[in-house]
């Protein structure tokens, strides 16, 4: 049995030639292992890139890892103890290797009679000296340094190739805590990766629970719809939406989205369009749950005009009235009260009551024919006004408002409150907004252009399964169908397939979707008498398409796509207070918005081979620790650099597998399988376009097509 110091003697494997603080030039003895050492333990690769070695120190040891190996030509080295000194001094190949340091392992407990313990510390304590000695790592160290502090040690997703096949274990609260991103080309077994992560995490969670299932919220926005079967085995654990689901279809309804998401959905300009759809949307929130009756748009038509005609009447300058443009513009309300009333008089309940507004139609005709002149090339010329005009007119509306009920003025509701309304009456309610004068015939056209996208909008039928259903969720049935009831009990995971969706509304869904969870937790934790969070997880695929970086070219018009930018934006900085933490899973993260990305703190790093990708992802680590990156454009699928909060130190990971039944539908094409035969396609395309056509999202286009 080899003493305490003859295995350490066992363990070195060179001298230390040269030091910087982002490097360490190492000679390596002439009997170190040329490609395994079997001294540690177990047998481990060595040299290897990416492979740990300790310097030790007065603190611990230095922990380092291999960034370059190779060899150089030198005199043969003089081996003390050795009779070789009479030796000529020719040129002698040494290996050596550049190693990089990246933190400190100390012992925490060296009691002779139990084995000792070892804590990874970020950071260096001590940098070695010229001379010192160059150790490996024994498997107790390996893990030590991959698995980090025995409390983190939770959920295991993989194992380290390079450490002897040590297992690699997260901590869930560093790993989703903090905002974590999924990075990797196509094919590299990132949606693998991300399924793991949530059925590892809540199997981990389910063995240490005595009793009941995981009070766990996972909720995955897959525009893709591949995760359908990815979770399927776990049955009730799992709820799934789909648009036009008969059992569990996805529901937004329209009356959840605010003010600014409407807008940008239909492209409400600041000028005229918006505040007609915003004091719309104030309406119909305050309790109109149909259509305003006739009689309330008729009452609330003649208080708007005496409004305005009393505008004048207080102007004691007269330039409202008198003078260009103060005469046009009064000529303009009058025309446009003769119009509106005249419309008007056919919605009164009653004949008294129409005579009644009819006469102020009159009225006003005849004073704006008093006043306006025609001119040549069907120009108008306008007379000033005086306040002895306006009086009669007046008189009128308050006679014709003696005629008809008391309707109540709208009450103050917010058009940002999740209250229901009619969606189908929001079009017709700015029609009716529009009408009362204020504007001339083309501004008039010009907001028919708002409400032929707001019914063109609702008319597309994917859409308007999601944000009309045929069946009312309350908000707190939504609220609990979507981020789960108490305790979860309605099952831990949410997946939400978006791809149905049309692509230029899909933004303006998810946009929503992300605010009302952020939101919702915002007054989870302000109601809680301890201010404590409802840990919930957002998970997001293909995010560079939902998160795309700004450009310069945007302009100040909100689109639906830079609004759902920001509202992850607005969760990347602040979800991690109120217990939301964001996943986020690209294939291009050069495209993402580099405030989400900035708000990321650990990363699992896929292949990469696109060289923005590449120089982009370099940036995430320290200066020293960049070499490690220089894996990405190889990395075999499966395999992935672990960095960030959840580890002390970047570690190559090669995921858990899971079974093929377990995997998102994110497959290669079999084209050669196909070709043959051996796995045939059967089509019916006329099945699929009646299915198209009509509405239905079955995927019955035969039972051989997925086979």
């Amino acid at each position: 049995m080899n003493s305490p110091v003859e295995h350490l003697s066992s363990l070195i494997i060179g001298t230390v030639e040269s030091v910087a603080p982002d490097s360490i030039h190492v000679v390596l003895e002439p009997d170190a292992p040329q490609g395994t050492a079997l001294n540690v333990g177990v047998p481990v690769s060595f040299p290897r890139i990416g492979a740990y070695v300790l310097l030790p120190n007065e603190r611990g040891a230095t922990v380092g890892y291999v960034a370059w190996i190779g060899i150089e030509r030198s005199p043969y080295p003089k081996r003390s103890g050795l009779r070789d000194f009479g030796l000529v001094d020719l040129p002698f190949p040494l290996r050596k290797m550049k190693v990089v340091p990246a933190g400190t392992l100390i012992t925490i407990n060296d009691s002779k009679y139990e084995p000792p313990r070892y804590r990874l510390s970020r950071g260096v304590a001590a940098y070695p000296s010229v001379g010192d000695q160059v150790l490996l790592p024994t498997d107790a160290q390996q893990k030590a340094i991959i698995d980090g502090e025995p409390e983190d040690r939770r959920v295991m997703i993989g194992v380290a190739p390079l450490s002897g096949g040590a297992a690699v274990r997260v901590d869930p609260d560093k790993l989703f805590g903090r905002h974590l991103a999924v990075l990797g080309n196509t094919g590299s077994g990132k949606s693998c990766s991300v399924a793991g992560l949530v059925r590892w995490s809540l199997e981990a969670a389910q063995s240490e629970r005595s009793s009941g299932k995981p009070n766990a919220r996972f909720i995955l926005l897959d525009p893709n719809g591949e995760y359908s079967k990815a979770f399927a085995d776990l049955g009730d654990n799992v709820r799934m939406f789909r648009p036009g689901d008969d059992e569990s279809p996805l529901s937004l309804p329209a009356w959840m989205w605010n003010s600014h998401e409407w807008a940008a959905v239909t492209n409400a300009q600041p000028g005229t369009q918006r505040p007609l759809l915003v004091q719309a949307l104030r309406a119909l929130r305050a309790g109109s749950v149909s259509r305003e009756p006739q009689v309330a748009t008729v009452v609330r038509q003649l208080r708007l005009y005496r409004g305005k005609l009393s505008t004048f009447l207080a102007d004691g300058s007269g330039t409202s009235f008198t003078g260009f443009p103060g005469n046009r513009n009064a000529a303009l309300v009058v025309e446009n009260l003769a119009h509106v009333m005249a419309s008007m008089a056919e919605r009164a309940p009653n004949a008294h009551q129409q005579q009644a507004i009819r006469e102020i139609a009159d009225a006003a005709e005849a004073l704006r024919s008093k006043r306006v002149r025609p001119g040549r090339e069907g120009r108008a010329y306008y007379d000033d006004f005086t306040i002895l005009d306006f009086e009669p007119l007046i008189g009128l509306i308050d006679a014709a408002l003696e005629t008809l009920p008391n309707v109540p003025l709208e009450s103050h509701a917010s058009e940002d409150a999740p209250k229901p309304f009619d969606v189908g009456q929001l079009a017709d309610f700015v029609d009716d907004l529009s009408a009362d004068g204020t504007s001339n015939a083309n501004v008039g056209n010009f907001v028919a252009f708002l409400t032929l996208r707001i019914r063109s909008l609702l008319a597309e039928r994917r859409l308007r399964a999601v944000v009309d259903p045929a069946t009312q969720l309350t908000l707190a049935d939504w609220l609990g169908t979507y981020i789960g009831e108490e305790n979860a009990k309605n099952g831990q995971v949410a997946i939400l397939d978006l791809s149905l969706i049309p692509s230029d509304t899909v933004h303006i869904v998810v946009a929503v979707l992300a605010r009302f969870v952020f939101e919702a937790l915002q007054r989870y934790r302000r109601r809680h008498p301890e201010g404590r969070t409802l840990p919930t997880v957002l998970v997001l695929e293909e995010a560079h398409t939902f998160v795309r970086r700004g450009t310069e070219e945007e302009g100040s018009l909100v689109s639906p796509a830079r609004l759902c930018r920001e509202t992850f934006e607005k969760i990347a900085r602040e979800g991690r207070k109120f217990g939301l933490s964001l996943v986020i899973s690209s294939q291009r993260p050069s495209e993402l918005s580099q405030t989400v990305l900035a708000q990321c703190n650990t990363f699992l790093l896929h292949r990469l081979v696109n060289d923005t990708d590449q120089q982009l992802v370099s940036r995430l680590v320290p200066d020293n620790l960049a070499g490690l990156l220089k894996e990405l454009p190889s990395l075999p699928s499966r395999q992935a650099i672990l960095l960030g909060w959840a580890t002390l130190l970047p570690v190559l990971v090669e995921m858990r597998e899971l079974s093929e039944s377990r995997r998102p539908r994110s497959e290669d094409p079999d084209f050669w399988k196909v070709w043959t035969g051996e796995r045939p396609r059967a089509v019916d395309w006329q099945q699929l376009a009646d299915e198209w056509v009509g509405g239905s999202t079955s995927n019955g286009v035969s039972s051989q097509a997925h086979s």
